[in-house]
């Protein structure tokens, strides 16, 4: 089963230097019936103008994963962490027991993200942070696991719940395809492009909510960017 969740439909808010969209329940958007898909309780397509961004806040018990569109992301904090994610690349917090950070957009030009939260499988511990380059072309054609609580998935950002995140990039008429448990809460959105998933179209920013389905294939019907979350 694919439910699709059109782009112009999503909840969201225009903050001036922020624009957002929310394919689940956030912030001033509410809605009963949308607050999570299994364990992955956010995905935030944001749009942040130059030289602005999110002040120090607190978060705690919730994996907070930072996909790079377009620009940069600049993090800081209150553990000391300090970096510059760019497009193409991940960072990964861990908030456990407690985290204060701010994200800001120190570029020229806005920066493009999803913000995705998952779920810990267990609550507490000591926070981290963390980020890691995955050049597009070297996942053009293929699912890449780039954050992942998963025994076995060894190259990829640790998180601390059962799921993991994937990413590829798909030439016009290129497949990639992904064998999934049917008990598992899957989310897909393109970041760019529209795709064919199990002859379901997804356009560019929209989201497909998937179970009960044991394998996708993923048709890209023009250039395409893609994020996929396989969550308990």
């Amino acid at each position: 089963m694919i439910e699709l969740k059109p782009f112009a439909k999503l909840g969201g808010a225009d903050h001036g230097w922020l624009k957002a969209k929310h394919h689940f329940s956030f912030a001033n958007y509410y809605d009963p019936d949308n607050m999570s898909h299994g364990s992955l309780r956010v995905w935030n397509d944001d749009e942040i103008a130059p030289n602005t961004g999110f002040p120090a806040h607190p978060h705690a018990n919730m994996e907070i994963i930072t996909y790079v569109r377009e620009g940069a992301i600049t993090h800081q904090d209150s553990l000391g962490n300090k970096g510059r994610t760019e497009a193409g690349d991940v960072q990964v917090m861990s908030a456990g027991s407690g985290i204060r950070h701010s994200e800001y957009n120190l570029e020229p030009a806005k920066t493009k993200i999803f913000q995705i939260w998952i779920e810990p499988t267990t609550k507490g511990g000591q926070p981290t942070w963390g980020s890691k380059p995955f050049p597009k072309a070297n996942r053009s054609g293929k699912l890449v696991t780039i954050a992942s609580g998963i025994k076995g998935d060894n190259d990829a950002l640790p998180i601390r719940a059962n799921a993991r995140v994937l990413a590829t990039t798909l030439r016009a008429g290129e497949s990639a395809e992904y064998d999934a448990d049917k008990t598992r809460h899957l989310y897909l959105v393109p970041a760019a492009g529209s795709v064919e998933v199990n002859g379901v179209r997804v356009n560019a920013r929209d989201g497909a909510a998937i179970r009960d389905e044991a394998r996708l294939k993923i048709t890209a019907l023009e250039d395409a960017e893609l994020v996929l979350v396989d969550a308990a």
